[in-house]
């Protein structure tokens, strides 16, 4: 039987969580992971700006992967041929994996393509880069993050179906990648900062909370708990091995944990060590700011970045409001 073209969300939720672990890092860690955001806004070297070959490049793709009949899910990296953009995905690649973890792809002419279009252009994008997985445990494989007029405070509510701010959090893959369909009229802005250099500035700051990163946090499952599913599961944020960190933080999901009368309390050593995490990623220093524009893809590896996102205003026309595509991809 032939493999799919995606693995499933517990498959990817394992590939990802496969983090090799040796020892406490009591250094700073160092590589181009360790950036800070004050840094990256002078420079755009992490902007990918597409051109008309490669842009034409992509239409003929397209028409390709049209031309099969297959729906998205079935179309494999074959169907979707890239051969001017090969080596330049590669680096992409490369640099999600060894490098900053996080890129702009910046020029998709989405507008053009229709919704559907661009979003077959960015799954296949994806399988070029990786293997994409589901999002969820009923097999979402293209997230649609637009405001769908849900409470944001309630627990069981998946904040990015609000139009609230997001919590620094990372997401079960090697790579989350959005491609903005429409933009808000006013807010909206991705922040993200470096895992490493969060973590390295607590090192500074406060070395005696930086083991506890190395123990389990209990994660909120939220509306998963339908499913029949345990409310929480045990996940060490922190693991290094061979001079690399590798880091799952997800505030929202760790505080809601304790919603559960079986959850044991914090502790004030806890409380203190998330609040001052979360205060270290939101320093001008530290966090990088990014206002979408139709047609930019952001890439960002779950491993070396935290993201998050400032609350926002959407136009009155449902047609007009916010629309961003998610796709959560594993690097091997």
């Amino acid at each position: 039987m032939q493999l799919t073209s995606f693995r499933s969300f517990g498959e990817q939720a394992l590939h990802y969580f496969r983090r090799e672990h040796e020892s406490v890092a009591l250094e700073p860690v160092r590589g181009p992971a360790a950036w800070r955001g004050a840094e990256m806004a002078r420079r755009d070297d992490w902007i990918v700006r597409l051109g008309a070959p490669q842009i034409a490049e992509l239409d003929l793709a397209l028409a390709a992967a049209r031309a099969t009949g297959r729906p998205l899910e079935t179309l494999r990296r074959e169907d979707f041929p890239l051969p001017g953009l090969a080596a330049e995905l590669a680096g992409w690649a490369r640099e999600l994996r060894d490098g900053r973890g996080f890129l702009l792809v910046r020029g998709l002419p989405v507008e053009r393509w229709g919704d559907d279009d661009a979003a077959l252009v960015f799954w296949c994008l994806g399988l070029h880069l990786g293997r994409p997985g589901a999002q969820n445990p009923q097999g979402d494989l293209l997230g649609h993050v637009v405001d769908r007029g849900e409470e944001a405070t309630n627990p069981n509510v998946r904040r990015y179906r609000t139009a609230g701010d997001i919590a620094y959090h990372c997401d079960l893959a090697d790579v989350v990648g959005l491609l903005c369909l429409r933009a808000a009229r006013r807010g909206g802005a991705s922040r993200i900062a470096s895992s490493v250099s969060v973590y390295n500035e607590l090192l500074r700051r406060r070395p005696d909370l930086v083991p506890r990163l190395y123990e389990p946090f209990l994660l909120d499952v939220r509306d998963e708990e339908k499913e029949g599913r345990v409310p929480y599961i045990p996940i060490p944020p922190c693991r290094h091995a061979g001079g690399r960190l590798c880091t799952f933080y997800h505030s929202d999901y760790f505080r809601s944990a304790q919603r559960h009368a079986s959850a044991p309390r914090f502790t004030e050593a806890e409380r203190t060590l998330l609040d001052l995490y979360e205060e270290i990623a939101s320093s001008p220093d530290l966090r990088l700011d990014m206002v979408f524009e139709p047609g930019d893809v952001q890439l960002i590896s779950n491993h070396v970045v935290l993201h998050a996102r400032t609350a926002y205003d959407d136009e009155p026309d449902p047609a007009h409001k916010r629309h961003l595509l998610r796709l959560w991809l594993s690097l091997a």
